[in-house]
């Protein structure tokens, strides 16, 4: 199997289900976002994410489900085959979310981004997250799609800071805090 197509020359891209759309449609926008993030985690993977390294594999793979759900239209013939993202995988994420925030100490100030390479990879990786979630609410407003996408998304920014600081802390780098411009 080759791996270019033709079929996207001319702007148009498949959704799962055979639609033809505009591959700057704000479906295949927020999807790709998704994809995005996902690379994003890898990188910070390959920076050695240590015992972070499960649940990001963890959550690589739920960001395939997340895909392809914004990929298949509600009523598609394929939609069958999708595993739509549910209120369980919000909990799910959410008890990653306290997990990883035990193991840095309480929050007090906003933190720079950064640290580690690991640690800065993931806050790269946060940031995409919050555009995906944007992407997924402007495709909201325009057509049908799974509600509970954009809040998965919402709890996946969260995990991702929460992940960063615990790699911080683990490895020992001390958080730079912001310093508010009255007191620079």
């Amino acid at each position: 199997m080759k791996l270019y197509t033709r079929t996207g020359d001319g702007g148009q891209t498949g959704l799962y289900g055979a639609d033809r759309v505009s591959k700057a449609s704000t479906r295949v926008d927020a999807y790709g976002t998704v994809d995005e993030l996902n690379s994003a985690i890898g990188l910070a993977r390959a920076h050695g994410a240590g015992p972070l390294d499960a649940d990001l594999e963890y959550l690589q793979n739920a960001l395939f489900d997340v895909g392809a759900d914004l990929a298949t239209r509600s009523g598609s013939p394929y939609e069958k085959n999708v595993s739509r993202i549910d209120a369980q995988d919000v909990q799910f994420i959410e008890a990653l979310i306290d997990r990883h925030a035990e193991a840095a100490p309480p929050l007090r100030n906003f933190v720079h981004p950064g640290g580690t390479p690991a640690a800065a990879a993931l806050h790269v990786a946060r940031t995409v997250a919050r555009r995906a979630e944007r992407d997924v609410i402007r495709l909201l407003q325009e057509e049908e799609a799974n509600m509970h996408v954009q809040v998965y998304l919402n709890r996946v920014s969260d995990l991702l800071f929460a992940m960063a600081r615990a790699a911080n802390h683990a490895a020992g780098m001390a958080e730079e805090q912001w310093a508010v411009k009255a007191r620079r």
